[in-house]
């Protein structure tokens, strides 16, 4: 784990998503679930090394950060919207039905998902205070409907899940690009200049990397609009999606399909969202 402030850690070790804990007199919070149960297992076991661990956090309804926590026994902190979103899933999961270019694509079939759904949600903003230390939970929806933010006001410390993706794309097919850009509008604040931004994904985030972040949201919508005027055909959403890749371009080479197959689903899958009411 590698610290961040006085209590605040963070850890890469596992697949997929950048895990957070932070300590408190009274215990641990956890932030977001390894995917795999056995890695989930072993993470929580480490950090009750620190203390008692008293919550986890789920920062969206993705399924790379959602499908382990399936076999904790935790009160599970999120938002309506993720826990409506997850309520609807089938309690069983196979990763190569739907592949969305994420790491739970590769995933054989398991169950139990619906243990994963939070039972402690909120819709605009919740405060909790653990030990000497206050969380503030804001809805900050973008990547999902149900992202959020976790402050640590006193600790000058935010994570943030997905609203910034600094080595690879995000996936994008249930995002409202609108709200996501206003989300990183918040982000640049001066409330938010002296505090450490942590990525869901990557760890430590930069001010630059939040405009990086902004500048590859904006080049979406022009190109959903035009795979809606064409075919939208698979092969078409091939085209946007090595557009799109072009902006990162240090995704090594054995990450690069998958990354491919991400912004190809985001594509396709943003497209039928926003037009299958049309007529």
């Amino acid at each position: 784990m590698r610290k961040i402030a006085s209590g605040i850690f963070i850890e890469d070790e596992y697949p997929a998503v950048m895990l957070g804990s932070v300590v408190t007199q009274e215990g641990v919070i956890a932030v977001d679930s390894p995917l795999r149960v056995d890695d989930t297992r072993t993470w929580i076991g480490t950090l009750t090394d620190l203390g008692r661990v008293r919550y986890l956090v789920l920062m969206d309804s993705h399924i790379d950060r959602v499908l382990g926590a399936r076999v904790l026994n935790l009160p599970t902190i999120g938002h309506d919207q993720t826990r409506i979103v997850m309520s609807g899933w089938s309690d069983s999961f196979k990763g190569r039905a739907n592949p969305i270019g994420a790491d739970a694509d590769r995933l054989k079939r398991i169950t139990g998902v619906r243990r994963a759904v939070p039972q402690l949600t909120f819709s605009d903003e919740m405060h909790i205070h653990l030990g000497e230390r206050e969380f503030h939970f804001l809805h900050r929806p973008g990547p999902t409907s149900g992202a959020i933010w976790m402050v640590l006001p006193n600790a000058k410390v935010v994570f943030i899940g997905d609203a910034v993706t600094i080595n690879e794309p995000p996936y994008f097919g249930n995002a409202d690009i609108d709200q996501w850009l206003e989300s990183l509008d918040d982000l640049r604040d001066t409330r938010f200049a002296s505090f450490k931004i942590i990525s869901g994904r990557d760890g430590l985030v930069k001010r630059n990397d939040i405009n990086t972040m902004a500048r590859f949201l904006r080049r979406i919508p022009n190109r959903i609009q035009d795979f809606a005027k064409q075919d939208t055909s698979p092969e078409l959403a091939d085209g946007y999606a090595k557009e799109l890749m072009s902006s990162y371009k240090k995704v090594p080479s054995s990450r690069i399909d998958i990354c491919m197959l991400r912004l190809k689903a985001s594509m396709i899958n943003l497209h039928s969202h926003l037009y299958s009411t049309e007529t």
